[in-house]
C-alpha cells in the first residue's frame, strides 16, 4: 500500500512523533518542526495542492524532520505500524460543518477520540484550536464525555499564526491529555462446587 510505505519512509524508525491533522499549506507544522528539530513531524491533509505547498516549504527551510502525506484522517491512523505512537495532535481550525445535518463530518467524534487514543503516548496531548464557538463547546463536550481523554489547565504548548489564524477575528483553544491506561482487572477464576 502507498500510504504504508509513505508513512514507514517518513517515520524512518521512530516510535514517536508529532501529527498535525489537516495541515493545509503546512505554515505551523514547519514552525514548530523547525522549533523542535529532534522531534518527527507529520502532516496529513486530502487536497494535493496543500501537501505540495506544504512540502515545498519544508524542502526551502531543509527541514528533514518534517512530513506532509496526502490522506485522510482516519486512514491515517489505521496505517500507523502498531508499534509507533503519536506524542502530540494538533488539529487546528478545522472544517466546522455549521449545518446540523452535517455536524456528523466534524472529526472531534467519540469515534475519533476512541481512535486516537489507541495510537497515541499514555499522556498524549490533543491540542485544538476553532474560530466557530458553536464548534469549541461541541468538541469540549465530546471530549469531555469520552473516559480516554481529559481536559487540562495547560497553556497553549505552541504558538505559531498560521494564515488563517490571521484571518480569523477571535479563536478557542483547548488541551486535553490522553488518560492512562490500564489492563482490565483479571477476575479470579470461578470455584467449582465440590461434593460434600
Amino acid at each position: 500500500m502507498a500510504l504504508a510505505r509513505e508513512l514507514d519512509a517518513a517515520l524512518d524508525g521512530a516510535t514517536e512523533f508529532v501529527w498535525e491533522l489537516g495541515s493545509g499549506h503546512g505554515h505551523f507544522l514547519a514552525a514548530y518542526a523547525a522549533a523542535h528539530p529532534t522531534v518527527c513531524c507529520i502532516g496529513v491533509d486530502i487536497v494535493s495542492e496543500r501537501i505540495e505547498r506544504a512540502r515545498r516549504k519544508r524542502d526551502r527551510a531543509r527541514l528533514t524532520n518534517l512530513h506532509f502525506l496526502r490522506t485522510e484522517g482516519r486512514l491515517f491512523l489505521e496505517t500507523l505500524p502498531p508499534t509507533t505512537r503519536i506524542r502530540d495532535a494538533f488539529i487546528l481550525f478545522p472544517d466546522p460543518w455549521p449545518k446540523s445535518r452535517h455536524h456528523k463530518h466534524r472529526i472531534i467524534q467519540q469515534s475519533f477520540l476512541q481512535q486516537l487514543a489507541s495510537h497515541a503516548t499514555f499522556d498524549c496531548r490533543l491540542i485544538f484550536r476553532t474560530d466557530f464557538a458553536p464548534y469549541f463547546e461541541a468538541a469540549r463536550a465530546t471530549v469531555t464525555a469520552n473516559d480516554q481523554w481529559k481536559l487540562t489547565d495547560e497553556p497553549w504548548p505552541f504558538e505559531a499564526e498560521t494564515v488563517f489564524q490571521n484571518r480569523a477575528p477571535t479563536h478557542h483553544s483547548l488541551v486535553a491529555r490522553r488518560r492512562p491506561s490500564f489492563p482490565p482487572a483479571i477476575s479470579p477464576p470461578a470455584q467449582k462446587d465440590v461434593e460434600p
